[in-house]
Formats: C-alpha cells, structure tokens, sequence
C-alpha cells in the first residue's frame, strides 16, 4: 500500500519564523511550498484583499481557502506556510484535505515579544514587508493571531485524523529546524 502524500502546515504568529523554518525544510526535502501570505500579497495592489492584509487583517475566507485549493494539485508533498488562520479554515483544511494526505500541524509557539524582535530585524534587515513598518499593524496583526489564530490552533491540536507537534520556536533557527526534524 503507498502512503499518502504530506502536507506539513506550518502555523505560528506573525515573525515566528514559518517562512525560514520552511525554506529549511524545502532544503532537504521535496516539497511544494505554499506561501499563502504571499500569494496573497500579490493581489493587484488596489484590490480590496490588499486593502484588507495591509491593515492587519485577515483575507476573506473563500479567496484564501480559493488561492489554497487551486495550489495543493498533484501527487506531491507539500508545505503550506501561513494557513489556516481561523477556525473556518483549520476545519475546512481537515475535511478537504485529512482523508487524502498525511497532515502533519507543525505549531511554532514563540512569545509576543520576541515576535515583535522577529519582525523588527527582519524589517532591519531589508527583507521586511509594508505591514512591519507600521507599529499599530504590528499589534493587530498580533491581537487577530492571538484572538482568532490560536483558538484554530487549539482546535487542531485535538483533531484525530492527523498529527499536531508544538515545538518552542523561540530559539535559533538552526535548533528549531532541528526540533521539526525529529518529530517528521
């Protein structure tokens, strides 16, 4: 009997770290990488979904779980960075996608703090985005993760029909990379 494919999700707060933490993954393995933050940042810049992710929020669920279905297409293995975002979408990932692939939720649990040290650096370093220049982004972005995120989280942390590891990500990359390692 062949096994299924994968999706490894990769799910944490904004700066944690998922970008990184995937491009290592794709390193050694392969994978085809869903980066929904950024498929949704190439919106044309006046759409309304721009307007929307600009501000710190969340994109409209049907657009993101759109943009995700049309990207999960073949006999591949894959690792899905930024999503779900909400409970809409944690549960739609399950009954879409938990019969037909091996899920594997990798939740990178990092301090609000050092999130916002993530995102300053990153945006220090020149490879920041619009949204981490802006102090009161910042905080929203945090709130939505922290008040509509995390309870998606805790719901996935339940579900039977995959596996969920919490790995503390408040590390170096190189000792998280590690930790994802061990427990794929």
């Amino acid at each position: 009997m062949k096994t299924k494919n994968k999706i490894i999700v990769m799910v944490a707060g904004p700066g944690a770290g998922k970008g990184t933490l995937s491009q290592m993954l794709m390193a050694d393995g392969n994978y085809v990488y869903i980066g929904v933050g950024a498929l949704l940042r190439a919106f044309p810049k006046n759409s309304d979904v721009i307007k929307i992710i600009s501000s710190g929020n969340f994109a409209p669920d049907n657009i993101t779980c759109d943009l995700v279905r049309a990207e999960i297409v073949g006999k591949h293995d894959f690792i899905l960075d930024g999503f779900p975002r909400n409970l809409y979408q944690a549960k739609w990932l399950i009954a879409n996608y938990a019969d037909k692939y091996d899920v594997c939720i990798i939740y990178m649990s990092v301090p609000t703090d050092v999130m916002i040290m993530r995102i300053n650096k990153r945006l220090c370093d020149g490879a920041g985005r619009a949204d981490d220049a802006d102090a009161e982004i910042i905080a929203r972005r945090i709130k939505n993760y922290t008040d509509i995120t995390l309870p998606a989280i805790e719901w996935l942390r339940v579900v039977p029909k995959i596996r969920f590891y919490e790995i503390d990500a408040s590390t170096t990359p190189v000792e998280i990379y590690s930790k994802i390692k061990s427990v794929l």
